[in-house]
């Protein structure tokens, strides 16, 4: 791994690092996802980056949404380049077809993902929840994403992300 100046090392030696999800989701993924600790008061990604020296298209952001039709509220995750907003109300709220689209509320993206705010990633996440994975993230031959906390960071081939059991390669941004 060669993304910023960070201290990469395979996800699966330092479980200390990960949210329990995300640890349990990695025993079933090949070796090539790396994890490096950093200051939890920069886990944000303008501050990250800034840090680190990683590139904003190197950074990818997992959002969670709420979409909602019909009384019924279902959630998926949502991976998009840091340099792209996800269009959370177009191509988001078509594509899960719901009525209604929004970013889950904070209290409850935290809870039923089991991972701190500022930290949640795709991996580990209800299997119910697809994931959303932007055609642009899919492409980047490494990105950074959460690690499920906020103390450390993941770097991961986007072609890995778009082969999660529930990802769906999408064009997601705007």
């Amino acid at each position: 791994m060669a993304l910023g100046t960070l201290e990469w090392v395979p996800a699966r030696d330092r479980r200390d690092l990960l949210a329990d999800p995300v640890a349990r989701a990695l025993e079933n993924l090949a070796d090539d996802v790396a994890v490096a600790p950093i200051d939890p008061a920069l886990a944000d990604t303008a501050a990250f980056c800034e840090r680190y020296g990683v590139a904003l298209e190197d950074s990818a952001n997992c959002v969670i949404v709420a979409a909602k039709r019909g009384g019924e509220t279902r959630y998926a995750a949502v991976m998009v380049l840091a340099t792209m907003r996800a269009d959370v109300n177009g191509a988001i709220r078509r594509h899960l077809d719901a009525r209604k689209t929004s970013f889950a509320p904070q209290a409850d993206a935290v809870e039923m993902s089991g991972m701190e705010y500022g930290g949640i990633t795709p991996l580990g996440l209800p299997e119910e929840w697809p994931v959303l994975v932007d055609a642009e993230v899919a492409r980047r031959p490494e990105v950074v994403i959460g690690s499920g906390i906020r103390a450390s960071k993941l770097a991961i081939a986007g072609e890995a992300l778009a082969r999660l059991k529930t990802a769906e390669v999408v064009a997601l941004a705007q």
